[in-house]
């Protein structure tokens, strides 16, 4: 592939990697990552782990335990919080992604973490998505 197509589509592929960073806690579908980077989702699954060098799941998750690991070390929240928070669907996924990549159970790095304890109710309102409100209508009284 030509340096210039190569670059064409690493700019596409980070778009839907940028759109994977951003909405992480949302409920991605590799249609929807695929629509973003403007590829079929096999083309974009191949093309992503080529030059990300793992698969667009795999990213995704890996992004959502991190973004956990920070909650558990700051945040007072249950660790079934957090699994909502950061996208996990089931507390059982969550709990053995986050041990498969961390090396211990949720409840145990939590332990070993530093605190900074920032409370709850600020990372919820922090990560809840913002509302767009709509423009006043100019002819109203």
């Amino acid at each position: 592939m030509r340096r210039a197509q190569r670059t064409d589509v690493l700019i596409h592929l980070r778009k839907a990697r940028d759109l994977m960073d951003a909405r992480f806690a949302d409920p991605l579908t590799l249609d929807t990552l695929a629509a973003a980077a403007g590829f079929s989702r096999y083309h974009f699954a191949r093309e992503f782990k080529a030059a990300f060098g793992e698969p667009p799941g795999a990213y995704l998750s890996r992004r959502r335990v991190e973004r956990a690991k920070d909650l558990l070390a700051n945040a007072n929240l249950t660790v079934t919080e957090i699994c909502g928070l950061v996208g996990f669907s089931s507390l059982g996924s969550f709990s053995t992604r986050f041990t498969e990549l961390v090396g211990c159970s949720p409840t145990d790095y939590r332990g070993r973490a530093e605190p900074a304890m920032v409370p709850g109710c600020f990372v919820i309102a922090w990560t809840r998505p913002a509302i767009q409100e709509k423009p006043a209508d100019p002819g109203a009284p």
